[in-house]
């Protein structure tokens, strides 16, 4: 039986993109499912558009993730091997391809295009980037193991494609094929816009005599305003999303389910358990939607599950240690079932680290009647703790014949700057009796 082995070979031309990180996590389930290998290749061959710090930060994302490699190398190292310029010397002595001397075009232009045929294809040059010599009239085909039917081409309506730039670095439709062949990959996943240049693939395995791994192209994932996801959204890159306060495990758990359904009617799933169920059948047909929404819950069912020390942790760490972490452990019983993500904790709390002066169309019309009443609770209670305070503050409340919501609404903000918080009286406790009464008096003046 042949053993499964799959890989992720991104470029390191930028920030990780959530559908980048779809591709790796589906490859390492199709792996470790098989009890395979999944390996990491970076394909850095093209170094105009390198980004610096890019392949650290790929390692990186994917380590937050757990998404671990059990081989790792540089595409651009395996240049200096000559193992592409060996490939594509043989495909010019075969006949399958040809030196170009023309300006260099853009590759992206390249597959589909409307200059089809190379004028240097029937040329003697001896130098220059090499081409694939496409053929007209030959039908190329595979079948898909995502979308599960044959895709074909006929060739004439595919254009001469340079596989080796004239200085010495392949192209990817080179390097992919060479480096799948002697990595001995037998899965390829990929997104479904490498779909075009397929068929140019498909050519250079069968003129260098290679066996082709199984192919498959991966849905879109598809903006909620219509169209594809743009690459170009900071939102929608994995350390966008990490910066934003969405948990690792939410993310991953996020990401499985676009594109993937499995077996049973189930949504949570650790790396561990998705592994387990992975099922290349299970991979869906149609484009899912990147559902914000979706995101949020699933973020916060694991904020959630986290025990309060966990949380704790976390807030901490996202808040880079700026903030002190035994006032952030006293207030996380009073905000857990009220974030969403990380980021949503600082706009609620941040008045129990500091003062933060009231905007005064907050008050109501009998705001000094409030805050006076309040104040001359506060003031005379001996032992501080919420239930003192919740029956004292009532009996005020009552004494006085004060519209509970309205009392309450001005102490709050008197005590915390803003309308929407944590509950006043468990906040009033955690600030302490002189920094509570000190802020009210502030708000008097």
């Amino acid at each position: 039986m042949i053993k499964v082995k799959t890989r992720f070979a991104p470029s390191p031309t930028g920030s990780l993109h959530i559908g980048s990180l779809r591709t790796a996590l589906y490859a390492y389930a199709l792996a470790k499912k098989e009890n395979g290998t999944f390996l990491l290749r970076i394909e850095d061959t093209d170094k105009k558009r390198e980004v610096e710090g890019a392949i650290d930060d790929i390692k990186k994302i994917l380590t937050i993730f757990g998404i671990g490699w059990d081989e790792f190398y540089l595409q651009s190292d395996r240049v200096k091997t000559g193992v592409y310029q060996k490939a594509a010397e043989k495909l010019v002595s075969d006949g399958h391809a040809f030196y170009c001397q023309c300006a260099a075009k853009n590759a992206k232009k390249e597959g589909f295009s409307k200059d089809l045929r190379d004028p240097c294809r029937d040329k003697s040059f001896t130098s220059g980037a090499i081409k694939l010599k496409v053929p007209d009239g030959k039908t190329v085909s595979f079948v898909d193991f995502v979308l599960d039917k044959e895709v074909s081409w006929d060739t004439t309506g595919v254009s001469d494609t340079t596989l080796l730039k004239s200085d010495g670095f392949p192209t990817y439709h080179l390097a992919v094929v060479v480096d799948d062949q002697e990595s001995e990959i037998t899965h390829v996943l990929r997104g479904h816009d490498w779909m075009p240049s397929t068929p140019i693939h498909l050519l250079v395995y069968e003129y260098l005599g290679f066996k082709r791994p199984e192919i498959g192209h991966l849905t879109d994932i598809m903006d909620p305003d219509g169209g594809k996801l743009s690459k170009r959204k900071g939102s929608t890159s994995c350390m966008g999303l990490l910066n934003e306060g969405y948990l690792p495990e939410a993310i991953l758990n996020f990401i499985m389910l676009l594109g993937w359904a499995p077996k049973k009617n189930e949504e949570l799933f650790s790396l561990e358990s998705f592994v387990k169920a992975f099922d290349h059948s299970g991979f869906q047909k149609s484009n899912p939607v990147f559902n914000r929404e979706k995101l949020d819950w699933f973020n916060g069912h694991y904020l959630r599950q986290a025990s309060d020390e966990k949380l704790t942790e976390m807030l901490f760490e996202f808040l880079k240690g700026e903030y002190s972490k035994d006032i952030i452990a006293i207030t996380v019983p009073l905000i857990k079932e009220r974030i969403v993500k990380l980021s949503d904790y600082l706009p609620i709390a941040e008045f129990f680290f500091a003062a933060k002066k009231p905007d005064k169309t907050f008050f109501g019309p009998n705001k000094e009647k409030h805050l006076k009443a309040s104040l001359e609770v506060l003031e005379n209670i001996k032992v501080w703790g919420k239930e003192e305070i919740d029956s004292k503050l009532m009996e005020k409340v009552k004494e006085e014949g004060f519209k509970t919501g309205d009392f309450f609404m001005d102490l709050r903000v008197a005590i915390t700057g803003v309308k929407f918080t944590p509950p006043i009286n468990d906040s009033i406790v955690i600030l302490g009796k002189e920094e509570s009464i000190k802020r009210i008096k502030d708000s008097l003046e």
